[in-house]
């Protein structure tokens, strides 16, 4: 009895979950507001001409 009785409950939080991922609940409003505002992504220079330059001081 308790065994069909902790399936049938399962079974009801399986399905109210699914719901609730199709109606939108779990989607990220948030994040893509925010996300302009970070600076981009560093990336490593692949070349030699990606290389930062040294400065030279001059006088």
């Amino acid at each position: 009895m308790l065994l069909a009785i902790s399936v049938v409950v399962a079974i009801i939080f399986f399905v109210a979950f699914i719901i609730s991922v199709k109606k939108g609940q779990y989607d990220d409003v948030y994040t893509p507001s925010v996300r302009m505002l970070f600076d981009d992504e560093l990336v490593k220079p692949d070349s030699k001409e990606n290389q930062p330059v040294k400065k030279v001081k001059s006088n």
